[in-house]
This record gives C-alpha cells, structure tokens and sequence, in this order.
C-alpha cells in the first residue's frame, strides 16, 4: 500500500553501506532486535526505502502506517532513543504531520522518513499510543 505523496518536498537520505542493527522497543516493553542487511533495501514497498517503517514491516515488526507510509498521517511516530544523529534530516511536512501525533518528544519522527545511513545502531521507540483506534476498535 506505499508509494509517494506528490504533494511534500523530496527528502534527501543517504543509504547505508554496511551492516547495523536496529533495536525495535514494542509497545508491550519487548524489544526485537533486526540486524539491517543494505544489500535487502527496500524490504518492501511502504515508507522511504531504507526507512524505520520500510525495515520494521520487513521483518514482521507491526509499527502502523494508516496512510500507507507517505507522510500523509502521524501513526507510525516512533521516539529515536539511540542514532538519531545517523538518520535524515526530518522536512517541514514530516515535522508538520509530528505535531498530531500524541506525546512527541525531541527525538520523534515518523517511522516512514526515519532513514538511517548505517554508521550506527539504533534503539527505536514505538510507543503505546501508536495504533490505528479505527482498526483496534478503542
């Protein structure tokens, strides 16, 4: 269900070379640990290739993308506990989709834009507030 929104600015990202790991803290404060392969990238066809999103979704982590992972909503925000300084610089418009998301922090960004390069780890929050009340049902 990815693609492109015609309708935000390009955003400029840099891809990994090598080998990282990516720490996934779920909601139910388990963690799964992803070691991100760049040969592998994208892992699928949702979020920025290379993306937070793109990589949890491959690898079986559900991290929900109401909108398909092109920026055009606030459910995948994750909080970047650990690497932020090796992801992409965040747009206006990711920035401006992050302000509906509940209890952002400095660290907040949404997972769909969130694209490491790979020069370190990562520890990526999901916090208990993301999820689709629509599909849950609460």
């Amino acid at each position: 269900m990815g693609g492109t929104n015609p309708y935000i600015e390009k955003t400029e990202v840099e891809l990994p070379t090598k080998p990282y790991t990516i720490t996934y803290r779920l909601p139910d404060k388990t963690t799964r640990q992803v070691q991100v392969d760049p040969d592998k990238i994208p892992y699928g066809p949702t979020g920025l290739p290379g993306s937070v999103l793109n990589i949890a979704l491959g690898n079986g982590i559900d991290l929900e993308h109401a909108c398909g992972g092109v920026c055009a909503c606030s459910t995948c925000h994750v909080i970047v506990k650990e690497g932020l300084e090796s992801c992409n610089e965040g747009t206006d418009d990711e920035f401006d989709q992050l302000e509906e998301a509940p209890a952002i922090t400095l660290q907040s960004r949404l997972g769909c834009q969130c694209v490491p390069n790979g020069t370190m780890d990562l520890v990526v929050e999901i916090p208990a507030v993301n999820k689709n009340l629509v599909k849950e049902g609460h």
